[in-house]
């Protein structure tokens, strides 16, 4: 027998009770774990589970226990289960950790009296045998001949069992008198409630485990073995069948929480349209894409959730590891190669503004095998799929979905709960051609070839990036990166999306996973300030028209939130998806952001600064009439954000790192807050704007403030804070922004004492102090792009390049970068592309290059 011959209903729900997020697994003992025996005290359990129970017990939000009538001595000196399994005896009235209930003297004196009158029934019937336990005594019968041993039961009834204080548990051949309460029911809610389980499986024999099936309920799993009424909803045949049962659950639940091999970050290559993005892995599989917005629920999750999470994968017939993958020179296609096969892959930008399409063009001499298994909803909802003439149309979604794939012979499985297609294509005879199409029921031709779509797609990326002032130093990189950060441009609202992912971790098995997939006003003003300084200007305009329409739906500027969704809307409840393990299992999986609702006073300094850089550019193209190389939009959103400095710059905040513990007095913050007021005088004076009084005494102010109250003679260095001794990279910007002058010795000693405390290799770390959320974290590619640039302020410029260097290292094959980076595993952490780690390593290049 093999797990593949358990019933099909009870392998279903163990797959999908092995996706909760913190599961307990309970057994009783005798007929169960072990095969009922005539001598009781050689009912060894079989070994397979024995294992099971222990790697189970192992694995991350995860407890296995025995709640057994045994005593608990007995039963752990029987079942041989090492100590990551909890033992429960005496029908859950023994614990290991000590009794439930205390036994008092009176309860002692009647468990004394009770094994007086049993021992005495069972000197009279033979066959007959008494076990004593701490708090209960046992009259087992099984050796006895029938009659002698309904006897025996009968006189246990009609005597001790009826005294007062007895509590009376029956099983198979066995009555048990207990001075204490016993209850496997109560037992099971109790370890429960320790564990904070969200859904439990028991598996029993007996009719005493009847009170612990009671107990069940909601995703719960009852499992009965052999015949017999029961309260379980599901059954199997045997103490071997329960064996494989567990193997069964501990396969899936360890497939579940390792993320089944989750592909290295780095090595994830971004697909983009002017609304849409995609990844996909080295080997052709698409591994994350949403529909209909990038910040909607996923159609294909397999980045945090394997296979069972939804993908499209192509790959030989004939098994092998790709020999390249690239980018198509300046555009956002993607081309996979194998010896004798090629994927391409591209987001086509000609369709309808309700629609997400995405182009897999398979091309060669070698048949491939194609799996294609949507999962909207992030797989909340079931899916079948059905064949049609020229494709597969994708059922079960509140949006259409289609794949359209003329002259491909499919064929569908399912796993009961959603279907999935496969096909075996063979490019000899020219190219097969799919288009997955989200927002339409239309499996047509399109109107234009494949060929001219997809040169219309690149002609949108190519033509964009010849016109870029690149930097010098390694242009191919920097060239990648400027395309990458258009490709976070939401191009139909003007907003900027922080990176393409959620829920990426910045700790491997971690739970600092959050979602990135919206638009942060600093985050996306430096990613609109970068491609300034390229020379484009459009993004910047664009992003200042979307901050305009936030501002339109807000009472004051002082009260913008740190991000908002890609259409300026307040961002719904931060909520977790359960049923998807995350990357390599780190969980939990997010969709929204808390820090939604957080103070960030930091935030406006970033919008003024890019509306600078925005009137510098166009004067540098040629604009020469002061009104259009500052608008008066613009100057009116630069009085919006000095006033909201002007209201609020006195309190304490979240900080740039969004810090989810007490507000302080971060000096990041409150050296952006003098930006804010110092960019608007600098532009009233070059562009001829009225300014009020008191703008020019509040920036002396703040930066009076921040040079007395920032500085800590202790740790000879800017601090993260007012109120303490704690380092922060952001600090940085004290000399970056130009508050104080980077000559002052006092931004030299900030420079060490960051490298000293927080650099470590090729990365940088944002801080080291207790943040009051568990695990760590990687190093900021970001934070080491302000350390190339405060090297170069203090002169250490061989410093700043070797650190380039390094930062140059750590981009992935198709040169993109992930928001963080862990030194010591020498591999990527958190969402991916980062819109931060990009601009970077763009004003690195620039800076270097000077």
């Amino acid at each position: 027998m093999s797990a593949q011959d358990l019933p099909l209903e009870l392998r279903r729900a163990l797959s999908t009770v092995a996706r909760v997020p913190r599961l307990l697994v309970a057994s009783d003992y005798d007929g169960t774990l072990a095969p009922i025996v005539s001598d009781p005290a050689k009912a060894y359990p079989h070994g397979e589970s024995v294992r099971a129970l222990r790697a189970l017990a192992g694995l991350s939000g995860t407890t296995a226990a025995v709640i057994s009538g045994r005593a608990l001595r007995d039963l752990a000196a029987l079942s041989r289960l090492p100590v990551e399994v909890q033992l429960i005896g005496s029908h859950g009235s023994e614990f290991d950790v000590g009794f439930v209930h205390a036994i008092d003297n009176d309860a002692r004196q009647l468990l004394r009296e009770v094994v007086t009158a049993l021992n005495k029934i069972a000197a009279d019937h033979p066959g007959v045998s008494v076990e004593t336990k701490p708090a209960s005594v046992a009259l087992h019968v099984r050796n006895a001949s029938p009659e002698v041993g309904r006897r025996a039961l009968a006189q246990a009834h009609q005597g001790p069992a009826c005294w007062v204080g007895v509590q009376v548990t029956e099983g198979k051949a066995v009555i048990e008198l207990a001075v204490v309460p016993t209850d496997k029911g109560s037992a099971l809610s109790t370890v429960r409630h320790q564990e904070s389980a969200s859904a439990a499986v028991f598996f029993g024999d007996d009719v005493t485990d009847e009170k612990a099936f009671r107990a069940l309920a909601g995703p719960d799993i009852g499992i009965k073995v052999g015949e017999g009424e029961s309260l379980a909803k599901y059954r199997v045949d045997s103490t071997e069948a329960v064996s494989h049962a567990l193997a069964f659950l501990l396969e899936e639940r360890r497939t579940w929480l390792a993320g089944a091999s989750a592909p290295r970050i780095e090595r994830l290559t971004m697909l983009a349209s002017p609304r849409s993005v995609a990844l996909v892995t080295p080997d052709a599989t698409v591994t994350w894409f949403c529909h209909p917005e990038p910040d909607s629920a996923a159609v294909f999750a397999h980045l945090l959730g394997g296979i069972d999470a939804g993908h499209f994968s192509v790959a030989p017939q004939r098994p092998g590891l790709p020999l390249s993958q690239r980018y198509v020179d300046g555009t956002m296609t993607v081309e996979t190669r194998w010896a004798k096969l090629q994927v391409t892959d591209y987001l086509p930008h000609d369709v309808d503004p309700d629609r997400t399409d995405l182009t897999r063009v398979i091309t060669g001499s070698a048949p491939a095998e194609v799996t294609f298994a949507p999962r909207p909803e992030f797989g909340q909802v079931p899916v079948s799929l059905q064949v049609e003439a020229d494709g597969l149309r994708v059922w079960g979604t509140n949006d259409p979905v289609v794949l359209r794939s003329p002259g491909v012979q499919w064929q569908i499985h399912s796993d009961g709960t959603h279907d999935s297609a496969t096909a075996v294509v063979d490019p000899s005879d020219g190219p097969i051609v799919l288009e997955l199409r989200c927002g339409t029921h239309d499996l047509t031709p399109a109107a234009t070839g494949e060929a001219e779509r997809r040169r219309i797609a690149e002609l949108y990326w190519s033509e964009w990036a010849l016109g870029l002032d690149l930097p010098a130093l390694k242009p191919d990189l920097m060239k990648r990166s400027a395309l990458t950060l258009r490709g976070l441009v939401h191009a139909p609202s003007g907003s900027i999306l922080a990176a393409a992912t959620t829920s990426l971790p910045e700790d491997i098995g971690g739970v600092r996973n959050w979602d990135y997939r919206y638009c942060w006003l600093r985050d996306a003003a430096l990613t609109a300030s970068a491609l300034v300084s390229l020379g484009s200007l459009g993004e910047a305009e664009q992003y200042l028209e979307w901050v305009h329409r936030v501002l339109e739906t807000l009472p004051g500027p002082e009260r913008l939130h740190p991000l908002y969704t890609i259409y300026g809307e307040t961002l719904p409840p931060e909520a977790v998806i359960d049923q998807l393990p995350g990357y390599a299992g780190s969980r939990p999986v997010r969709v929204g952001n808390a820090a939604n609702m957080q103070v960030q006073l930091d935030v406006f300094g970033p919008i003024v600064d890019l509306i600078t850089s925005l009137a510098h550019a166009r004067e540098k193209q040629g604009t020469t009439d002061p009104r259009k190389v500052l608008p008066d939009a613009d100057w009116e959103l630069v009085h919006a954000m000095v006033s909201a400095v002007q209201r609020r710059w006195t309190e304490p905040d979240h900080g740039i790192w969004e810090i989810r513990g007490n507000p302080r007095h971060h000096v990041y913050s409150k050296v952006m807050g003098w930006l804010t007021i110092d960019r608007a005088l600098t532009l009233a004076e070059k562009f001829d704007r009225p300014v009020d009084a008191d703008w020019a005494p509040l920036r002396e102010t703040i930066a009076a403030e921040v040079k007395a109250k920032g500085w800590n003679d202790e740790v000879q260095s800017y601090t993260a804070a007012y109120d303490g001794t704690d380092l922060d990279a952001a600090t940085l910007h004290i000399g970056l922004s130009g508050l104080i002058d980077p000559t002052d010795p006092r931004f030299a000693d900030t420079v060490v004492a960051t490298e000293a405390e927080l650099r470590s290799g090729s990365t940088v770390y944002r801080y080291h102090h207790d943040d009051g959320l568990p695990g760590g974290e990687g190093g900021f590619h970001l934070c080491a792009a302000w350390l190339v640039e405060a090297y170069l302020l203090i002169g250490k410029r061989s410093d700043a390049e070797a650190l380039f260097a390094q930062l140059v290292d750590v981009a992935g094959p198709t040169g993109l970068l992930s928001e963080e980076y862990d030194p010591v595993a020498e591999r990527s952490l958190g969402n991916h592309p980062q819109a931060y780690s990009h601009l970077g390593l763009l004003r690195c290049a620039q800076l270097l290059g000077k």
